[in-house]
């Protein structure tokens, strides 16, 4: 659903004062700072699942922060791409350059989601996951990072 820009309709949150689409995207960008830093945590142990895992969850905060920035309400999905793609416009001509790559980024990310996560019988994360998809994994969080800074 698309909001209103100028609006930021608030969302009322008991004794607090109101927050906006804005102000939750914002926080959605701190989250991101922190995020980043934990993936190097996973990737110095081995833990390359983690890694990327943990990269679909960056990527899918900082595009849902990015459609809420925009004033579009994300709905509740794992790739947001397809909004990201027909909203493009609304956002700045220099991160506009880089929405396709985005959104490739996040769909790809999302078919391992759960792989990554759970495993299945033929496929155990820990053994499976490489250090190169790691790698993969890592310049795209800092890629998706560099993208958002941009917005803060």
């Amino acid at each position: 659903m698309v909001l209103e820009i100028k609006k930021r309709l608030s969302i009322w949150r008991r004794n607090q004062a109101p927050m906006t689409n804005l102000d939750l995207a914002k926080s959605y960008f701190k989250k991101i700072d922190a995020r980043i830093k934990v993936l190097y945590i996973f990737f110095n142990e081995k833990d390359y699942s983690d890694v990327v895992r943990e990269t679909q969850e960056l990527v899918e905060l900082a595009l849902k922060g990015m459609l809420r920035y925009i004033g579009i309400e994300p709905p509740k999905l794992h790739d947001v791409s397809s909004l990201l793609i027909e909203y493009k416009d609304l956002f700045k001509p220099e991160i506009q350059l880089h929405i396709d790559k985005l959104a490739m980024i996040s769909k790809r990310l999302r078919k391992e989601r759960e792989l990554s996560f759970y495993g299945d019988i033929d496929f155990i994360p820990t053994e499976n996951y490489t250090e190169e998809d790691a790698k993969q994994c890592l310049e795209d969080a800092e890629f998706v990072h560099r993208i958002v800074q941009i917005l803060k």
